[in-house]
């Protein structure tokens, strides 16, 4: 997702209301399968493989332009497994916004036709170097391929913007200095960091996981120290400012991956990071439903009315009615904040 931005403080955050005129950013979950079998993810353990119905989501072309949408952002899943993907972004073009694309990179390079002729931007799940990536995603190979699909996608379109993003967790926790050299050996245009989710129901978890399960990602106390020595290094080597550098992540927002681990250990209270989300944004699911974020629960479905009728519907406007961000339970707990503030300039 979109990086915030650091200088705004929550309580100068704008909240529109419980009913909204525009909705700048539509995150569209396009296939249920990945091709990765990630440790801090349960995605690729869905069975079904179900893609997104382009007959049936074509008909939200009217919600899409009325609601203002200007962003929509492809994930999953891994959204090039979409066995009709050149049809869809053909049909999101046509709608008039910006598309970017959520993936592993392990198909850029087959799909490097479709995706330099109709995508805008690309962000690159990157693990570390090649050997942690590779045990990471579970993939032998995982990490050349990313190498292969970003040339293979250039050479169709050079100027095409690609964008690594790293989740931070046990495997990879005092390697992100080595993250951002591979980023840059890549070819990426940038790097972004994140915590490792494991205390909701995102990413296929029908049930938070359980200690046994948590403790193969998070950080001992030992190792959340070897973090901030991590961090510490790479704001001292970006000269203490990093923020509109190569690094997306503004040094507070850096400190912050540290504190949710120590959070995770019980060491400090669960702190809600400045986030609009639910105000500007949406996600659709493959079946249809609406959540206001990745977090936060089902409160709607597109498959029996528009994405405008479900975006301002009753229950809907109920949630957001009644959401105080700072004090909810699963955004305190949160790894992956927005704040849209619109187009600068």
């Amino acid at each position: 997702m979109p990086a915030e931005l650091p200088t705004q403080r929550e309580s100068d955050i704008e909240y529109p209301g419980a009913k909204i005129a525009s909705l700048p950013i539509l995150l569209l979950n396009v296939h249920e399968h990945c091709n990765c079998r990630c440790l801090m993810c349960d995605i690729w353990q869905r069975k079904d493989g179900k893609e997104l119905d382009l007959a049936d989501f074509e008909r939200h072309r009217e919600s899409i332009m009325r609601l203002g949408v200007r962003q929509v952002v492809l994930t999953g899943g891994e959204p090039l497994l979409h066995r009709n993907l050149e049809a869809l972004l053909e049909f999101l073009r046509g709608c008039n916004v910006s598309i970017t694309l959520l993936t592993t990179g392990l198909m850029l390079a087959k799909r490097a036709d479709v995706v330099a002729a109709n995508v805008d931007e690309i962000i690159v799940s990157l693990d570390g170097p090649e050997e942690v990536h590779d045990r990471v995603r579970r993939v032998k190979g995982a990490y050349r391929l990313i190498g292969d699909g970003i040339r293979a996608v250039r050479q169709k379109k050079p100027g095409m913007p690609v964008h690594g993003r790293c989740t931070v967790q046990k495997e990879n926790h005092g390697l992100l200095r080595q993250a951002v050299a591979d980023a840059k050996s890549l070819g990426m245009n940038s790097i972004s960091f994140l915590a490792a989710d494991v205390t909701s129901q995102a990413f296929n978890r029908e049930l938070v996981w359980p200690g046994e399960r948590q403790s193969q990602v998070v950080l001992t106390r030992q190792e959340v120290e070897a973090l901030e020595e991590e961090i510490a290094l790479m704001i001292r080597e970006n000269d203490g400012d990093i923020w509109a550098k190569y690094i997306s992540e503004s040094a507070e927002k850096l400190w912050r991956i540290a504190r949710r681990f120590r959070e995770q250990l019980g060491e400090m209270p669960p702190v809600a990071p400045r986030c609009n989300a639910p105000w500007v944004s949406a996600v659709m699911e493959v079946d249809g439903s609406v959540r206001p974020c990745f977090f936060h629960r089902k409160i709607g479905n597109a498959r029996e009315q528009t994405l405008e009728q479900v975006i301002n519907g009753k229950e809907v406007r109920s949630f957001r009615e009644s959401l105080n961000v700072s004090e909810n339970a699963i955004c305190k707990r949160c790894v992956c904040s927005l704040n849209y503030q619109g187009p600068q300039g």
